[in-house]
């Protein structure tokens, strides 16, 4: 049974912040060099990660994606783009088939991330 996806990154406090931002994660548990946010997103320093396997990430690897629903992805990326975070796009904002929107961005670590607006039956 999966619990968690953990995620490599640079900064916590930025990390944390950034997920809670976006996506109205919360941290339900913070312990050295782990954080637990809800929805099952573990964050792990960089630092923690390379002493525990003796290997460094790869930001912008592209090999592996979280993926979020947003019903307001146009909200959502003007918090993305306001000048607080670092702005990276994989694939700008499209529309697909349905009406669905669609954009791949990076967190402040460089990890992927997909949102997408939620599939609707009319």
């Amino acid at each position: 049974m999966l619990k968690n996806v953990l995620i490599v990154v640079d900064d916590i406090e930025k990390s944390i912040e950034f997920y809670k931002d976006l996506f109205g994660l919360q941290v339900i548990l913070q312990n050295e060099g782990n954080v637990i946010l809800s929805e099952g997103l573990v964050l792990q320093d960089a630092d923690v990660w390379g002493k525990t396997l003796n290997e460094t990430s790869t930001p912008f690897n592209n090999m592996m994606e979280l993926y979020f629903e947003e019903f307001d992805i146009d909200g959502l990326l003007a918090k993305y783009e306001s000048g607080k975070y670092s702005v990276r796009y994989a694939t700008e904002l499209t529309e697909i088939a349905g009406g669905q929107k669609l954009v791949r961005l990076y967190d402040p670590s460089g990890n992927l991330i997909e949102v997408r607006t939620p599939f609707t039956c009319n």
